[in-house]
């Protein structure tokens, strides 16, 4: 098969982007938890399946590692997190938290069982040591504050990032930007990183949806912006970034209110490539013709994929993924494009991913995955991801077993099927036998991983 590796030939700028995907955690269930996710809120209160949810995103790993597509773990997050509990009054054993929370408002159980860490886009904004005046990798963990079951993850999230990436020579792992509502960022959701190649100088898009200081009110909108322009300036900053190849742009309201919740859901970019719906941006041929000045003040070409309402509407956009997908690049120059299921089945992206992968067209090869039972919570193959570039010494310098094979995909699949739960409703939650079940995996997972003592101080 094809090696999708950088097809950078300079010895000094040999680096790979690893796909850290999320391990989707054993308390996977839908309690439509994240209002402005359409999909999330349809499948709120119905049956979740957590080890189908887990193997589905294994089988996808394993695809692309077997075409040479360089993968990496990020497991899930501690969960139930007893410590919010805790913090909202709910008092007693770890079983009496739990029985108390589910009289009192099954949400707020809900939100402290959350697996929605395994949606790793949200995790941090990345930027490689390429792009950084220090020459370090920069982590920056998103605070996620917009939604609760989220704004509690970014704690654990920091520790984790700061366990695999160790080495302060070559790692930069930040505290999340302060949680105020103004200040609301979703991570690298929101971030599209564009570059001739992996290992050389790029430059970054930052995209956000609400303005946080000196902007007039906008009319009410039908949900609510979650990034923030001045958060993400902050990230910027933070990373140590050149200013005049970082671009801001904003996400147009029409998005938001369609659903595109963060912008990996109406674009998606990869080294020269931004694919795009036309209604992503508020000013796209003012912010595409920045982009293009940009790229070429850095030495390569933009190559923009412009989708019209006329080819997929936002609606169909949003229902699918289209755009909540994958791009990659194989060592020939053949672009790829991973897609969730759903694309194939609404005629109007079957046709359009029909077109785009004829010969000569924009895109190569057109690869589908099922992922159902994270499509029914809201997330797609990019939401599963966090892109990250490292080169040979940077990935040496990382002891965790977090690096994808073969073997770890048989390891981690036998642990699925001995330790999660085939059929999970949010009324299930509060069973104390569900408690113990995830406590003894997460141990395992311990072990398999090589993350001595992560859960033990969850």
């Amino acid at each position: 098969m094809a090696s999708l590796l950088d097809t950078s030939t300079s010895s000094t700028c040999e680096a790979r982007e690893f796909n850290f995907d999320g391990l989707v955690g054993p308390s996977h269930h839908h309690a439509g938890l994240a209002s402005g996710n359409v999909a999330s809120m349809r499948h709120r209160g119905t049956v979740s399946n957590p080890r189908l949810a887990a193997l589905q995103g294994l089988e996808k790993m394993l695809a692309l590692h077997r075409r040479g597509v360089p993968q990496a773990i990020l497991p899930p997050l501690s969960r139930p997190n007893l410590r919010l509990l805790r913090q909202l009054g709910f008092r007693g054993n770890d079983a009496a938290v739990l029985a108390e929370a589910a009289h009192a408002d099954q949400r707020l159980l809900s939100a402290a069982y959350s697996a929605s860490s395994m949606w790793v886009a949200n995790a941090a904004t990345v930027s490689p040591a390429a792009d950084s005046a220090d020459g370090k990798m920069h982590f920056t963990p998103a605070n996620l504050s917009a939604k609760l079951h989220r704004s509690i993850e970014h704690p654990d999230t920091t520790r984790l990032l700061r366990a695999i990436f160790a080495d302060p020579a070559r790692f930069v792992v930040h505290d999340a930007v302060p949680g105020a509502t103004s200040l609301g960022d979703e991570g690298a959701a929101n971030h599209t990183r564009l570059t001739a190649g992996h290992g050389l100088p790029g430059v970054q898009l930052f995209v956000y949806g609400g303005e946080t200081f000196g902007a007039e009110p906008s009319a009410r909108q039908r949900f609510d912006s979650r990034q923030y322009d001045e958060a993400s300036r902050a990230v910027a900053r933070l990373h140590c970034l050149d200013s005049s190849r970082v671009l801001f742009g904003k996400q147009s309201a029409a998005a938001i209110d369609a659903g595109v919740f963060h912008n990996d859901v109406i674009a998606v970019g990869n080294l020269d490539t931004l694919f795009y719906h036309e209604a992503a941006f508020e000013d796209e041929s003012g912010l595409i013709g920045a982009l293009r000045r940009s790229c070429e003040a850095v030495g390569f070409t933009l190559r923009a994929i412009r989708v019209d309402s006329r080819e997929v509407s936002l609606d169909d956009a949003v229902s699918t993924y289209l755009f909540n997908s994958q791009l990659l690049r194989d060592a020939q120059g053949r672009t790829l494009i991973v897609v969730p299921q759903e694309c194939l089945e609404l005629p109007a992206s079957r046709h359009y991913l029909e077109a785009i992968s004829t010969p000569g067209g924009a895109v190569d090869e057109v690869l589908s995955f099922d992922l159902r039972e994270s499509m029914r919570n809201g997330g797609g193959p990019a939401c599963l991801r966090l892109r990250v570039v490292l080169d040979d010494g940077q990935a040496a310098a990382i002891r965790a077993n977090v690096f994808f094979s073969e073997e770890l995909h048989a390891r981690l699949t036998d642990w699925v099927c001995r330790h999660y739960r085939d059929r999970l409703l949010p009324q299930d939650l509060a069973d104390p036998a569900l408690l113990d079940e995830i406590r003894r995996a997460l141990q395992e997972l311990e072990t398999i991983l090589a993350l001595p003592g992560f859960y033990a101080e969850s």
